[in-house]
């Protein structure tokens, strides 16, 4: 549906109104930076949020997303609409949490947290949403009512499962902070894409995230003479070949599956065979069928194997977060603001899903919506730092465009 007049003249502003709020939200995000939280822990990230959003006026429930109700960092926050006949509620979304990450970037803002630091962009992410509730707070016509989700916890907490739980989609931990979330939206910085560049897909953009652990129990024994034990490190080395014929040999040419072993633990002396040895790694899959596939033929060559070589074998499977299934008609509506964005320097289809994880999931399971990139390479970089790594940084150019996206997408 073509905008009216109203709306056209509040997205035609929105480029002027954004950028004198720039230099004030780069404050902000180099202040998170200089003080990362890890998952559930973000309480000073929280309190920041809380006082923005009080000093714009905007009513906001906190205490959510924790291990249990009530006990979280998360803030949910709200803006009515001022149509006489609103539109759909739009949900906004930003994470808060860092990783414990020693940071190598040599800036002025490094983290001041020992082990810590915003090496995902999560500083970028909040400070773009706190943007957002500045512009639109202020923006007299807003055809939507607009929730604002502030989560916890995305690195390998579930925040958004948690938030969820607490009401992020239904008004609030009471009901009241709200009408439900129709649609919603969220953004992540990605250092593979030009600066300010626009990405996203329809279906599946990220991959699940499944955690295994495998358990060998076998018969101790000398180095020197391996015929009197059962080695358990021997038959881990077995089991992580052979997983690799999941991909290779149980599911299609081009379907998509990762099973990886990042820890293997075994043995205290070199001339010793020891009783056990333990694994863990991760399952990535994008559909549920070659998820449950993966999941049962991983335990049957887990056991299988270590019977073989004279072992016990133990499969522990924990469910991590779901396939990021983009809504179609969502990630059209993405590209195409994305085409009409001021700040924005390109929209494309992103070529093909990533097997990284992503717990906007949770949201996307109930509410049709849709995840996307912005670009965070700048112009004439070769190689830049990735996601997760010590140098990472989120470049404050980035800023402008996500404040200006997330903007449109709630008055669409």
């Amino acid at each position: 549906m073509p905008a009216t007049a109203d709306q056209q003249a509040v997205l035609d502003s929105l480029a002027d109104r954004i950028t004198p709020e720039l230099r004030s939200l780069t404050a902000i995000r180099r202040d998170l930076h200089a003080h990362p939280e890890i998952r559930f822990e973000e309480h000073r990230t929280s309190q920041t949020v809380q006082d923005e959003l009080t000093r714009l006026g905007i009513r906001f429930a906190a205490g959510m997303g924790g291990h249990e109700p009530g006990k979280g960092t998360g803030v949910l926050a709200h803006l009515p609409a001022t149509a006489d006949a609103p539109g759909p509620c739009i949900g906004l979304r930003a994470d808060m949490d860092a990783l414990p990450i020693t940071e190598r970037t040599g800036k002025p803002y490094a983290s001041t947290s020992p082990g810590v630091m915003h090496a995902c962009g999560h500083d970028g992410h909040t400070a773009i949403l706190l943007g957002a509730a500045r512009i639109l707070s202020q923006t007299a016509h807003r055809p939507n009512p607009v929730t604002l989700v502030f989560q916890p916890a995305e690195e390998g907490g579930a925040g958004g499962e948690k938030m969820c739980r607490d009401g992020a989609l239904t008004g609030g931990p009471d009901g009241t902070l709200g009408p439900p979330v129709t649609r919603m939206y969220g953004l992540h910085g990605w250092p593979g894409l030009p600066m300010n560049t626009i990405a996203t897909k329809p279906g599946p953009l990220l991959a699940s995230t499944d955690e295994i652990r495998v358990t060998i129990t076998g018969t101790q024994a000398h180095a020197a003479y391996p015929h009197m034990g059962a080695d358990p490190i021997v038959a881990g080395a077995q089991i992580i070949s052979a997983a690799q014929t999941i991909a290779s040999r149980n599911v299609s040419p081009v379907g998509s599956v990762v099973v990886t072993f990042g820890v293997f633990h075994a043995g205290t002396a070199i001339n010793v065979i020891p009783e056990g040895a333990e694994l863990r790694g991760t399952i990535r899959t994008l559909d549920a069928e070659t998820r449950e596939l993966a999941k049962h033929r991983l335990r049957e060559i887990v056991e299988g194997v270590a019977s073989s070589m004279g072992c016990r074998g133990e499969l522990e499977i924990t469910e991590g977060y779901p396939v990021t299934l983009n809504d179609p008609g969502e990630a059209e509506r993405v590209l195409e603001t994305a085409r009409g964005a001021a700040f924005a320097r390109g929209a494309e289809v992103f070529p093909e899903p990533s097997m990284g994880g992503e717990d906007f999931s949770f949201y996307a399971n109930r509410v049709p919506s849709c995840f996307y990139l912005v670009g965070l390479m700048p112009d004439g970089a070769g190689d830049v730092p990735q996601l997760h790594q010590p140098e990472f940084d989120f470049p404050d150019d980035a800023i402008a465009v996500g404040v200006e996206m997330m903007c449109r997408l709630a008055l669409s």
